[in-house]
This record gives structure tokens, sequence and C-alpha cells, in this order.
């Protein structure tokens, strides 16, 4: 069987050849356009709506208030979106952003994200997997495997029970091997970014590391790091820790030029 192990690496290989590269000089399989995908985001903003109910006031103000900031040391092509911001009444501590220019904190995040740093470690995060075209990447690298993997079944000729079983070994080996590595290295991708992005909009980046803190007390149990879509928070967190320095020179820079943010908590 050692020859479909290797048609399987020589398949999902070539699926996975780069075509474009992301803002760090990573290269980057993106399969879709930019039409598209500011489509399923708008798709995708309307839907959250309808689940969950939005909030107004002061947690909308100040949210957006540390969203026009964090916007504002985007590159020209995108600081010119139209970003929209809604707060949902949702006790989960997450946030999103989307493809199209959308961005959604739920009520629960601002409990865990203690002052307008902590949010723009967020909100510099997740516009930084927009920025990077993250979506576009998983999209196209789910869609490649999954064609590598139907062009093995058929070369292999994998058909009745024991197929199915070794094509069910193949999707996890897929999928350990290939989608989740990609997530992971979004995630750590989108730290770094998001990093210099608040650090360029007067945010102070040393609360990046405080927020994951908060974090980290607020989490229950969690999965091995090789079996998450996400870095462990220790690995976040010394991530960060690598990339201060930097940031520091650059906050400095901003508080320098007069990028300092005030936007009262609610």
């Amino acid at each position: 069987m050692r020859w479909i192990h290797c048609l399987a690496i020589g398949a999902l290989s070539l699926g996975l050849a780069a075509c474009t590269t992301s803002p760090t000089g990573r290269s980057q399989l993106t399969l879709l356009s930019d039409e598209q995908l500011d489509q399923m985001g708008a798709q995708a903003f309307a839907q959250y709506q309808q689940e969950l109910p939005t909030v107004g006031g002061a947690p909308l103000r100040y949210v957006q208030c540390v969203t026009d900031a964090v916007v504002r040391a985007l590159p020209p092509q995108s600081r010119n979106q139209n970003w929209q911001v809604k707060v949902f009444a949702s006790e989960q501590a997450n946030a999103f952003a989307l493809p199209g220019g959308y961005v959604g904190i739920n009520t629960g995040l601002l409990d865990v994200a203690r002052n307008q740093d902590q949010l723009a470690t967020v909100i510099g995060h997740e516009i930084a997997h927009v920025l990077a075209r993250h979506a576009n990447e998983r999209a196209s690298t789910e869609t490649a495997t999954q064609i590598g993997l139907s062009a093995i079944s058929s070369a292999a000729g994998l058909q009745g029970a024991g197929g199915e079983t070794m094509m069910a070994a193949l999707g996890m080996g897929a999928q350990y091997g290939i989608l989740l590595p990609f997530s992971r290295s979004h995630e750590s991708e989108a730290d770094a970014l998001g990093l210099t992005l608040m650090a360029d909009a007067g945010f102070d980046p040393r609360e990046s590391v405080a927020l994951w803190n908060n974090m980290s007390a607020a989490g229950g149990a969690r999965p091995p790091a090789w079996l998450s879509t996400h870095p462990s928070h220790g690995q976040r967190i010394g991530g960060l820790e690598a990339g201060l320095d930097e940031a520091m020179a650059r906050y400095e820079q901003a508080r320098r030029a007069g990028r300092t943010p005030n936007c009262p908590r609610p």
C-alpha cells in the first residue's frame, strides 16, 4: 500500500501548489475571486444577524471606535472599504471579521477583553484574517484536497468496504496533515499581523499577552495542539511575546504621530 500513500502525498501536494503570497511572504492557494469572497462574507454576516440579536448604544459605539482606529492602520485598498460593525448579544467570547468588510463582536468577549487595547488585539487579529485572504485559502485548500482524494480513489480502484476504510484513513490523514495545520498557520499569521495593526493604530501591543492570559483563565479543557484548529494559548502567547519588540517600536512611533485612540469602555 506504500504506492497509495505516495500517490496521496503527490496528489495533495500538486493540489496545494501556491498561486499567491500572503502579507508575511507565505505561499497560498487562492482559487476564488475577491467578488466571490465578498458575496460569501455578506451572506454569512446576514445569517449571523438572523440568528443572534444585535446590541446598540454604548457597546456598539465602543466597538466601532476601536474598529475604526484599527481600520485606519490598514493598507489604503482595505482601509477604503465600508467596514460594517455589529455587536451581538451572546455570552460566548467570540468575534469575527469577514471578506467584504464585516466585523462582529459578541458581548461575552467584552467581559474577557478588559480594555480598548485588548479589544484591539481581537479586532486586529480578525481583520488580519481578511487582509491575508485566509477564507479564500481555506476554501481553496479544502477544494483541492477533495479533488485529490477523489482522483486517488478512481486511480487506485478503491471500492467496497476495504476501499471505504482506506479512503477514510486518507481523509483523516489529509485532515490532520494538511487542513488543521493550515488553520493553525492562519491563526499564528493573524496574530502577527494583528499585533502590527494594533500597534500602528496606537494600541498598546503588550495588552495582547494580557488578553490571552484572560482567555486562558476563562477557557476550559482544550484538545492537544496537533488536533486543534488553533494554537494553544501558550503557543499564542509565546508568538506574541516574540513580536513585542518590533510592535512596541511601531506603537511608540504611532504615539509620537498623535495616533492615540480614546474609546470609552461601556
